[in-house]
C-alpha cells in the first residue's frame, strides 16, 4: 500500500494549501478520514467540521459523529436541516442527491464565511466517479472541494490508511442518507424515513454490520452481503415479524446482496 501512503502525502499538501477548511462531517469512513487529514495538516485551529442533523439521518450517526470528533480533537458544529423541505426534493428525483448536497452546501458556504474559513471540503472520493452521483454537480457549482478525489483515494485506501492512523471508523460500514433506501419516483416522507431507519436498526441489533432496508412502498428489501444471506434466513420469522409491526406489507431478501447504489442500478437500466 506505498501507493496510498504516496496519494495521503499528496492529500496533506493539498489540504495546507487551503489554509483554513470546514469539512463536511457525517462521521463516516471518507468524511471521517478527511477530517483526521485536515486536522494533521492545518491544525485544530484551522479546521471546523460540521454535521447537518435532519430527517435523513439516523440519531445514532449524529450522536457517533459527535463523540468522533471530540475524540479525534476537532472543533465541531452540528446545525439543523430539512431536506424535506428543498422544493423538488421529496418527489425524489432521480437527481435527489443534487437537491440536497445544494441545500447543504448553502449551509455551510456562509459558516465558512462569517467564521474566516476560506474553503468548504466534503469527503468524496475516487469510486463515485464511477457511479451517478448528482451531488458532486451541486459541489462544483458551489466551489466546495473533494480533495479525495482530487488526489484519487479509493475507499479501500482510505480503510487501510484509516486503521494505520488508528481511526476506528477503518471498518465501519459504508453510510448513506434514509432517503438512498427509497426507489425514485416515490415520495419520501418523514413516515418512510422513519420506516427505514428503525428496521435497519433491528437488523443491526441482530448483529449485521452492513445493511440496507430499500423501500419501495410496501415492501422491504433487505440488503446483507451475500455470505450473510443464510443468517438472515435462520431469523426470517422474527425480521418478517419485527418489519410488518413496522408498516411493510411484505419483506424481501436481496439475493445479489448488500451493494452500494443498488437503486440506482433502475437508472443505468433505463
Amino acid at each position: 500500500m506505498q501507493q496510498a501512503w504516496e496519494k495521503y502525502e499528496r492529500l496533506l499538501e493539498e489540504l495546507r494549501g487551503l489554509k483554513r477548511v470546514v469539512v463536511a462531517f457525517s462521521g463516516g469512513v471518507d468524511s471521517s478520514f478527511l477530517l483526521k487529514a485536515a486536522l494533521e495538516a492545518l491544525g485544530p485551529d484551522n479546521v471546523l467540521a460540521v454535521t447537518a442533523d435532519s430527517e435523513t439521518y439516523p440519531e445514532r450517526e449524529r450522536e457517533a459523529a459527535i463523540a468522533l470528533a471530540k475524540e479525534i480533537g476537532s472543533p465541531h458544529l452540528v446545525i439543523q436541516t430539512s431536506e424535506l423541505a428543498i422544493p423538488g426534493y421529496a418527489e425524489n428525483p432521480i437527481n435527489r442527491c443534487y437537491f440536497c448536497k445544494h441545500e447543504l452546501f448553502s449551509h455551510l458556504i456562509p459558516i465558512a464565511r462569517e467564521r474566516g474559513f476560506q474553503h468548504v471540503v466534503f469527503g468524496a472520493i475516487a469510486d463515485d466517479l464511477g457511479d451517478f452521483r448528482p451531488g458532486l454537480q451541486a459541489a462544483r457549482e458551489r466551489g466546495v472541494i473533494a480533495p479525495l478525489q482530487d488526489v484519487m483515494l479509493y475507499k479501500r485506501e482510505i480503510r487501510f490508511l484509516s486503521q494505520k492512523l488508528g481511526l476506528r471508523t477503518w471498518d465501519k460500514p459504508s453510510l448513506a442518507c434514509l432517503s438512498s433506501r427509497i426507489q425514485y419516483g416515490e415520495r419520501i416522507t418523514k413516515e418512510k424515513l422513519s420506516m427505514v431507519d428503525q428496521a435497519e436498526l433491528f437488523l443491526l441489533q441482530l448483529g449485521f454490520r452492513q445493511v440496507r432496508v430499500r423501500h419501495h412502498d410496501r415492501i422491504a428489501r433487505i440488503e446483507v452481503p451475500a455470505q450473510e444471506l443464510a443468517q438472515v434466513v435462520e431469523v426470517a420469522d422474527m425480521v418478517v415479524t419485527k418489519l410488518k409491526e413496522i408498516g411493510y406489507q411484505y419483506v424481501t431478501l436481496d439475493l445479489q446482496g448488500y451493494r452500494t447504489g443498488s437503486m440506482n442500478e433502475a437508472v443505468s437500466a433505463g
